[in-house]
């Protein structure tokens, strides 16, 4: 089994060296002083499940790697759309691509049954960009439950979760699927294949969408967030406002709110992913968190007015930061001689 992981970053590179650990043929593609370290000494993993070292070949050239039987997707989800250079290498005809993204994927309603079947998600597909690029039939959903981070280059600390739920936009138990799941069992971790993978997309949605956008607003922690009773009602409101919206485009998570407050709790004073990307000035992970929440509520006739404000609030954040970056990328450009 051919495997490449694009993006391999924290997550990415997680995966891909337990997926070598496996036996698995693994391929990653980084860039800059974590690919130069990979290359060098190979992917560190420290774990409190046990540290370990894996020497899967790494490029910054897709080329090299050529046709894969599956691309693990370590991109933040609003790069997929400009990712063809970088993907197309690597899509033979039956290239299955592992999206582990946060949040709504292009291809939700692809294949589900409905009255919305078919239909693009502007704010994660816009005008059909990353369905062009990444063609839906050759997608597998992927929600990611692991947290890990790049603790110096070519080193991942893993620190909790070894779960990665996948399935079919269908719902079938497919080969490509089973596969997958018994190359990452032989890794270390846990892959099962969901025939209501949806379902565990709205789970892990539940916190995302409420927590990201609070935090990057507040600069809060999650544990600071659930202890504060005005944010923590407030994020309630917001994971009811999303469990209508599951609910009205087909889904019904079996969790309750005051779990997933209970879980978020227990994770400390862990900045989310969100938090972390403001900053360090990157580009916030936005349209498929929240963005493309709103969408789908405009879509089902919800109402979701905190949803609403709140992402109001965090675009206007987003769009500072856009700027920023902006004008410290002019600012770097040398002058015409």
């Amino acid at each position: 089994m051919k495997i490449a992981v694009l993006g391999a970053g924290a997550i990415g590179a997680y995966v891909g060296a337990a997926l070598h650990r496996g036996g698995a043929d693994v391929h990653l593609i980084a860039r800059g002083e974590h690919l130069q370290a990979i290359r060098a000494h190979g992917v560190r993993v420290n774990s409190p499940r046990g540290d370990f070292v894996a020497k899967p070949h790494a490029t910054d050239d897709p080329e090299e790697i050529g046709p894969v039987d599956y691309v693990f997707l370590g991109l933040k989800a609003h790069s997929y759309a400009t990712s063809g250079p970088l993907i197309s290498p690597l899509l033979g005809d039956r290239t299955a691509v592992v999206a582990g993204q946060n949040g709504i994927p292009w291809w939700y309603f692809h294949e589900l049954a409905g009255p919305y079947e078919g239909r693009r998600i502007e704010a994660v597909d816009p005008g059909g960009a990353t369905s062009a690029v990444l063609a839906p039939e050759r997608a597998i959903g992927c929600v990611v439950y692991p947290a890990t981070v790049i603790e110096a280059p070519g080193v991942i600390r893993h620190l909790e979760g070894t779960r990665f739920s996948i399935g079919e936009p269908g719902g079938a138990i497919s080969d490509r699927c089973s596969e997958l799941s018994e190359a990452m069992i032989a890794g270390g971790l846990k892959c099962p294949v969901e025939p209501n993978l949806r379902d565990d997309i709205w789970i892990k949605l539940m916190g995302n969408v409420a927590f990201n956008p609070i935090s990057a607003l507040t600069r809060a922690t999650m544990v600071d967030i659930c202890k504060h009773p005005h944010t923590r009602r407030l994020v309630t409101q917001l994971m009811e406002e999303t469990l209508d919206i599951a609910a009205r485009v087909g889904s019904t998570p079996d969790i309750s709110i005051e779990k997933r407050l209970r879980g978020a709790e227990g994770v400390g004073h862990h900045k989310t992913s969100m938090l972390q990307d403001l900053e360090a000035g990157k580009q916030l992970e936005l349209d498929a968190i929240v963005t493309a929440v709103v969408e789908m509520a405009d879509i089902s006739g919800a109402d979701a007015p905190n949803l609403r404000a709140v992402h109001a609030a965090t675009d206007l954040l987003a769009r500072g930061v856009t700027a920023a970056r902006d004008d410290s990328a002019t600012a770097r450009r040398p002058v015409p001689a």
